[in-house]
């Protein structure tokens, strides 16, 4: 969109220093004195979309190969998910430090938090030599990526007049979805022929540096007078750098955290942050609940993984164009809410049913994700708006409470999980052996399966079997299917005498059988439980997103609009003398 330009009778000083806004240049300064024309402002928009895609793609990655990790550090499946527990509690208080971007600014944070965060990814990590090791590596990058959550819709924010923040927010909330996207890509097509999980490290660390330099060259910022004002649309940009120069930062700062301490800012924030309870979980334990639950490959798991953030991205795209077009956000977060919920009603009866097919799946993950991606892109829009109406000097510290809360509301998420879903402890840290065992030795595992532990040392107990014990573990055979006559079930426990297993194999599942035997059994209704506990927080998230502030009617939107560019117009006019 471009307008005519009104020159004030300020101007426009042709070398402005210091804080003022000084050109963007060398290491640190990148700030600009001019607010951009539209070919370097889509060039900034892009980088901060481009560093906020990888980021995640560097805090995703190992959710791909979870199972792999776990076992090559010999980790229970509670320690890996105290492993993002202490990652998402850093990356919560991360989020409150860099409140102070509105003073910092926010360039840098991301240019030297995509050059820690490529060296962890590429050299620290894959090198960590202990699981404690990795836990501390993994809790730097969670920092660095808590920093960035503020910094990123900070950018996006100051380059986007109000006017087309859906669109704006719309490519910035792709960071996270095409991130996990990468990452789903990336190792269904190269898991059979990488599978260590190294390989999808290296791979990561590399692109997250060459980013690094993207940004490095060529991301800059708005200097504080600049996006400490309000920008509804972009013919505002006269008035906005007409009154720059009589804009004190400092001043514009005082008292912003107080500001930002309201409920329309707290409550809205608590409210999204239930509602990407589910977007959180598939993030980093849908591989794991697909293995465990219905015996997906990781392969498989992560090809399923695809269809929620294709969709999702589309969505995201899709209703910022159409919010910023009917210039009304609230009707859109209802909708997506409404859709999501629907989605993940249906995914969460489907949790006990064994025989649902990929496909239907994939229909269910693909309700949630356009779901939820019309609802969080209009959710963006309005949070940033919102807070932009309270104080547009203390953007970062709005987004910086909404970051320390979804960080701290997903921290207890993930802490809570081990409590509600304990099979999946007991599946992840035993399954695989006594999968292996089982493989290795069917029919003996099978014969174990059926007879009880008294009946078996009795028939061990001596070299001719007792009558009582011999007949029943002949009916408990029969009982399971296992033998439809005496003999064969003779014939079977005669195998277990002549072909035993291992000892080891023996111990193991007389130690852990049971227990994983019933962990099979109610791994899928507890995970059920947790569906519907995501489900509940999409509910609650629909009455505590209207406190944020915006209209219902397109119409009135117009209208407020139109006055707005009347008081632009009367203001420039009052500005440059003229009647």
């Amino acid at each position: 969109m471009t307008t005519s330009r009104v020159d004030p009778p300020v101007g426009r000083p042709d070398e402005p220093s210091g804080s003022t806004g000084s050109p963007g240049g060398g290491l640190w300064n990148r700030q600009l004195a001019h607010y951009p024309d539209n070919g370097p402002r889509t060039v900034y928009l892009g980088i901060t979309v481009l560093a906020t895609v990888v980021l995640y793609y560097e805090l995703y990655v190992q959710s791909a190969v979870a199972t792999t990790i776990i076992r090559d550090f010999h980790m229970s499946f509670t320690y890996f998910v105290f492993v993002l527990v202490v990652g998402n509690a850093v990356g919560a208080f991360a989020s409150l430090l860099a409140g102070l971007a509105d003073r910092w600014g926010r360039a840098n944070l991301v240019v030297y938090g995509l050059l820690i965060t490529g060296l962890l990814i590429l050299f620290g990590l894959p090198n960590a030599g202990s699981k404690g090791i990795y836990m501390a590596l993994f809790a730097v990058v969670s920092f660095v990526e808590g920093v960035v959550l503020v910094a990123t819709p900070a950018l996006i924010r100051d380059f986007s007049p109000q006017v087309g923040r859906g669109v704006a927010m719309g490519f910035w909330t792709l960071g996270p979805v095409l991130g996990s996207l990468v990452v789903t890509v990336v190792a269904t097509n190269t898991l059979s022929d990488h599978s260590n999980w190294r390989w999808q490290f290296h791979v990561c660390g590399i692109v997250g540096l060459v980013v690094f330099v993207i940004a490095f060259i060529g991301l800059r910022e708005l200097s504080p007078k600049l996006r400490d004002q309000l920008m509804v649309s972009l013919r505002d940009r006269a008035l906005i750098e007409a009154r720059a120069a009589g804009l004190d930062p400092e001043e514009a700062l005082k008292g912003h955290w107080r500001q930002m301490l309201r409920l329309d800012v707290i409550g809205p924030a608590f409210g999204i942050s239930l509602f990407l309870l589910l977007y959180y979980m598939a993030v980093a334990f849908f591989v794991v609940y697909y293995v465990t639950v219905f015996h997906y490959t990781e392969q498989r798991a992560n090809g399923l993984l695809n269809w929620y953030w294709v969709s999702n991205a589309i969505a995201l795209v899709a209703c910022g164009v159409l919010s910023d077009r009917i210039r009304v956000r609230k009707p859109l977060m209802i909708v997506g809410a409404v859709v999501g919920a629907v989605g993940t009603a249906l995914f969460a009866l489907a949790a006990t049913k064994p025989d649902t097919s990929y496909y239907t799946f994939a229909i269910y993950i693909i309700l949630i994700a356009t779901g939820g991606g019309i609802a969080y892109v209009a959710w963006m829009a309005a949070f940033t708006e919102t807070v932009e109406h309270h104080n547009p000097a203390g953007t970062a510290t709005g987004l910086a409470i909404w970051g320390w809360i979804i960080r701290a509301t997903v921290t207890v998420a993930f802490a809570t999980l081990t409590v509600v879903v304990p099979a999946t402890s007991t599946l992840v840290d035993k399954g695989p052996r006594a999968l292996e065992i089982q493989a290795r030795y069917p029919e003996q595992v099978a014969t174990l399966q059926a007879v009880d532990t008294p009946t078996l040392l009795a028939l061990q107990s001596s070299p001719v079997p007792p009558p009582a014990a011999l007949n029943a573990a002949i009916s408990q055979l029969q009982s399971a299917g296992l033998a439809g006559t005496p003999p064969e079930a003779i014939a079977r426990l005669l195998q277990l005498r002549s072909q035993p297993l291992p000892p080891d194999d023996l111990t193991f599942l007389q130690e852990n059988g049971t227990e994983v035997q019933k962990a099979q059994e109610d791994n899928p209704g507890q995970w059920q439980k947790w569906w519907w506990v995501t489900f509940a927080g999409q509910l609650l998230f629909i009455p505590l997103a209207l406190l944020l502030r915006g209209r219902w009617s397109p119409k009135q939107a117009r209208e407020d609009e139109m006055e707005h560019e009347r008081m632009v117009q009367a203001e420039l006019a009052r500005l440059s003398g003229q009647t």
